[in-house]
């Protein structure tokens, strides 16, 4: 069994590297470590903070958890973060990732996180994209296997209507949409 998540929040954390020192919160629930001091949980929390890039994400991951090939939550919301860093790719079983309050601008980045085999809920809102009209069909296009984005559930007919999107855009040649 997993531990609470671990809560680097609200830590004025402008760069991953500056969190090692740091530590976690202590919230509801203890947090729980192994014998080599890491964590065990499938959380982490990073909200909050002035974080601008992902440059060490998969350092600090293993740093903090006793299994960071387990990282199933990641929250990075309310932060200055601009792009979907391909390194998030590489966290193989997020489940759920929070985004909301960058300041991400390229849509298209999105498409990366469609190879997240079990992603399922996924928060972009607040950010420059959900400006675009084809925003959220964007969004349900490139990850299909979302259930929930901005805090809602995606429904079977947003699921035809991204499709449809999906068909047109890519049939008429239209990768302008950024």
């Amino acid at each position: 069994m997993y531990g609470a998540p671990v809560d680097l929040s609200f830590k004025h954390i402008i760069s991953l590297a500056d969190v090692w020192t740091e530590e976690p919160s202590s919230g509801q629930r203890p947090l729980k470590r192994n014998l080599e001091m890491r964590y065990v949980s499938r959380s982490l929390r990073f909200n909050n903070n002035n974080i601008t890039d992902l440059h060490g994400l998969q350092k600090t991951v293993t740093h903090f958890l006793a299994e960071p090939s387990q990282l199933a939550w990641l929250d990075l919301s309310f932060n200055k973060i601009s792009h979907i860093d391909q390194v998030l790719c590489e966290l193989r079983e997020l489940r759920v990732l929070y985004l909301h309050g960058n300041s991400i601008f390229i849509l298209s980045e999105v498409d990366r996180l469609g190879a997240l085999p079990h992603l399922h809920t996924i928060t972009l809102h607040g950010n420059v994209i959900e400006s675009n009209k084809a925003y959220r069909n964007r969004a349900i296009s490139a990850l299909p296997r979302l259930k929930k984005m901005d805090f809602s559930a995606v429904t079977l007919q947003e699921r035809v209507m991204a499709k449809i999107w999906h068909h047109s855009n890519s049939s008429s040649g239209k990768e302008s949409l950024r």
